[in-house]
């Protein structure tokens, strides 16, 4: 018996978006008497961080600081309309409709403060610090709280906006099957080393290494943050969660989470990653999705990196101590 390791790959590619029916999202815009811009939306934050990437967007495109952007995420009943936060499509989808509804507010805001500044809204720029001046006099200048007090209480305009982007539903041609399934799409790469211990049959991930494609980054922290979550996430579904430990038998299935099986702190790997950014062509500032596909490829790299190290193939998820010691069983059997 021994402690045997061994490193195993895998590569894949994600899907944007989703063929629905158009799979649309809108966004809603209007800045306060205080220039605040609400960005009003019925997509939800699950956590990985939605609402900041989207007043990051927000921000960029209507050229005001971040701290300017608040984000109401509203619900189905006050918001605009969203198909959902899955296919790790939010920011992609969500971004686009943030842009072109920023766009639209954009241009009153230029509107007042070119007649605030009595020059045309053409000549006049943002510098991202919350001021709009004309272009080539700094000096000239009218700061975003004192035209928004402008836009409401002298001229009666509401600096707002409205967007929607939707991917036309692409049918499946009856003769070929060719279709169009998504905006864009992301590539990942993880290689996993491990170290089996064939008298126990405990799997131990010393280290999971990855590179991934995922357009341009919008808050690279954030996209960090995804990458070693997933990646911990995807070693807990190739060795641990299951839902049906004896399946098909439906005895002794968990009833809750102090029955399910999870890694914790200790069982930790070296998590490694690096990013490459090629931009997507409809991305907001070529944005791709990087959420659900970070724990994707770390599963099968484990499984690869077991069958190195003792040579026997799993076949089935979660790889438990007792199926890789009945493999070794069969393996020397035959």
């Amino acid at each position: 018996m021994a402690k045997k390791r061994g490193v195993g790959m895998a590569a894949v590619n994600y899907p944007t978006g989703m063929n629905l029916g158009g799979d649309p999202s809108q966004a809603l815009i209007h800045s306060t008497t205080t220039g605040t811009f609400v960005i009003s939306l019925s997509s939800t934050d699950l956590g990985q961080g939605l609402k900041t990437v989207i007043a990051q967007i927000g921000a960029e495109a209507l050229g005001v600081p971040f701290e300017n952007v608040l984000i109401d995420t509203a619900d189905s009943d006050t918001g605009p309309h969203c198909m959902g936060t899955f296919a790790s499509r939010a920011t992609h989808r969500v971004g686009n409709a943030v842009i072109a509804a920023a766009q639209e507010a954009r241009k009153v805001m230029l509107e007042v403060a070119g007649d605030e500044l009595e020059v045309s809204p053409d000549d006049l720029e943002t510098d991202g610090q919350g001021n709009i001046r004309v272009k080539g006099s700094p000096d000239r200048s009218i700061n975003i709280v004192n035209l928004a007090l402008a836009a409401h209480f002298k001229y009666g305009k509401t600096i707002s906006g409205r967007g929607m982007f939707m991917k036309p539903k692409s049918e499946v041609d009856p003769e070929t099957g060719a279709m169009d399934p998504d905006s864009t799409e992301a590539h990942a790469c993880t290689v996993a080393e491990v170290e089996v211990d064939t008298e126990t049959g405990e799997v131990t991930v010393l280290s999971l290494k990855s590179a991934y494609e995922i357009g341009c980054e919008v808050n690279p922290a954030l996209v960090k943050g995804q990458i070693t979550g997933g990646s911990f996430m995807g070693m807990a579904h190739a060795l641990y969660e299951t839902t049906a430990p004896y399946y098909p038998l439906q005895e002794h299935n968990p009833s809750s989470f102090s029955e399910y099986v999870l890694p914790g702190p200790t069982e930790l790997p070296v998590i490694e990653s690096v990013v490459l950014e090629y931009p997507s062509s409809n991305g907001p500032f070529g944005v791709k999705g990087v959420g659900e596909m970070t724990a994707n490829p770390p599963i099968p790299a484990i499984v690869n990196a077991i069958y190195n190290a003792i040579g026997v193939r799993i076949t089935s998820l979660p790889v438990t101590p007792e199926k890789i010691l009945r493999a070794l069983e069969e393996k020397e059997e035959t």
